[in-house]
């Protein structure tokens, strides 16, 4: 199973291909992630700015290179000051 590198609210840019010209708008809003299909590509729902509607996308569908990868919260907790965010209890129980 794979992990969904993208999250609710992250805009992503899908790839040009028959339905979706280069010119076109590609530039859409996640608004749902899906379950996992039957061969583990992860998917989304995504709405277009103009569109009333939801389609359902695989990652595949989305243009790695023109789309920039989010920055995880829980990934810059981990590097702050080099230390862990969470600190052991320096209280002890008493017996």
């Amino acid at each position: 199973m794979s992990r969904n590198r993208y999250s609710i609210g992250d805009t992503v840019v899908l790839r040009a291909d028959l339905t979706r010209t280069a010119s076109a708008d590609r530039k859409c809003c996640i608004v749902g992630v899906l379950p996992a299909a039957e061969y583990g590509e992860p998917q989304y729902r995504v709405r277009f700015g103009a569109e009333n509607f939801d389609r359902r996308i695989f990652e595949g569908d989305i243009d790695a290179t023109e789309t920039d990868l989010p920055a995880r919260a829980d990934d810059a907790a981990a590097l702050v000051s080099g230390r862990p965010w969470l600190k052991p209890l320096s209280t002890k129980a008493a017996k």
